[in-house]
């Protein structure tokens, strides 16, 4: 299950000796003056901020399954998800807390690997780890991260802010982190019936990489700071396209229009889907777990980004009570309906 073969029960620690053993090489970044070792973390807000929070909880066969997610990529994917979060505001994360509930069948190296991935997920968006808790666990691992990020007043984002005829604009590609779950579930199921097997991964790694090792997309918000395009609304795409299109129309009282031709789908994601007899479309919005940022923009900002290579207009808003739908590549109008992921 671990990379690490060698095994040291955490029980030999305690929990302050875990956390200490843990945390001990994680360096502060931003206006954090005590992190990781005092009863709270202490943090000096920049003047003329907003302070944003966000916490995601990941349940072990649940969220993730340990069969084929290395503890590393797991460590990295619970900071990013959260910070993905925070970028969705148009802010930029500064500082995390992570708390683990683990039951005893995880040693000290196992969770040095989770932590191995936090530590690089905090080099790479340049934020700091400063406190959280431990927990024994009957059974499984359950992590909660909670992000904090900062961003001035006028540049904040939220699902709110869209008005009738913006347009729907989306970051990258969508519906390959889906792709990614269902080819290791099937290469799983495999080595199921036949623990001999290797698995066939070859040629996959785009979509694997999108389900393991997902980014988020902290270059958006310099991007269209550049473009001198402030976001009318936004969210991340994590439970599917057409649930999140539903979370903006709902938090801005509108109704949306998506073209499916328009939809980004990248081709290892497209063949994937077919080899399995899946319609791509279906997993771009009802997939999720893509990480990328959904937002609206006024009309006359359309030049701003018309052909820019991060981004594809999918859309439009429209009024309440034209709904919600999409035109298919054939010109037929369908209900839009979010069938995303449901957390009870």
């Amino acid at each position: 299950m671990f990379e690490n073969a060698q095994r040291t029960e955490i029980s030999s620690l305690g929990e302050f000796g875990l956390i200490d053993h843990l945390t001990k090489n994680f360096s502060l970044k931003n206006n954090t003056d005590k992190g990781v070792g005092d009863d709270a973390a202490v943090i000096t807000p920049t003047e003329g901020t907003k302070t944003v929070v966000s916490t995601d909880l990941l349940v072990e066969g649940v969220h993730f399954d340990l069969s084929y997610f290395p503890m590393k990529h797991l460590g990295y994917k619970a900071v990013v998800v959260n910070l993905s979060d925070i970028f969705a505001m148009n802010a930029k994360p500064k500082q995390i807390t992570v708390s683990l509930a683990l039951s005893s069948r995880f040693s000290l190296e196992a969770i040095e690997e989770l932590y191995q991935g936090i530590s690089l997920a905090c080099e790479r968006y340049q934020v700091d780890l400063i406190g959280g808790d431990t927990s024994t666990s009957k059974q499984g691992l359950m992590i909660s991260v909670t992000a904090i990020g900062e961003v001035l007043e006028k540049d904040i984002a939220y699902r709110s802010g869209a008005k009738a005829n913006e347009l729907l604009v989306v970051s990258g590609d969508l519906g390959g982190a889906y792709c990614g779950y269902q080819l290791l579930e099937r290469e799983k199921r495999v080595f199921l019936d036949n623990p001999q097997a290797q698995p066939d991964l070859g040629g996959y790694d785009y979509i694997i990489e999108r389900q393991l090792k997902p980014e988020a997309r902290k270059d958006i918000i310099d991007i269209l700071n550049t473009l001198d395009i402030h976001p009318t609304s936004m969210i991340d795409v994590s439970d599917g396209l057409a649930s999140e299109c539903f979370h903006l129309a709902k938090a801005s009282d509108l109704g949306v229009t998506l073209y499916e031709e328009k939809i980004p789908i990248d081709p290892s994601t497209y063949n994937f889907a077919r080899e399995l007899d899946l319609d791509p479309t279906m997993c771009a919005l009802s997939g999720g777990e893509d990480y990328e940022l959904l937002f609206t923009i006024k009309q006359e900002d359309f030049q701003k980004l018309e052909h820019h290579p991060d981004f594809s207009i999918i859309g439009f808003m429209n009024e309440k009570n034209e709904g919600m739908h999409m035109m298919s590549k054939g010109g037929n109008k369908h209900p839009l309906q979010a069938q995303g992921w449901k957390a009870f």
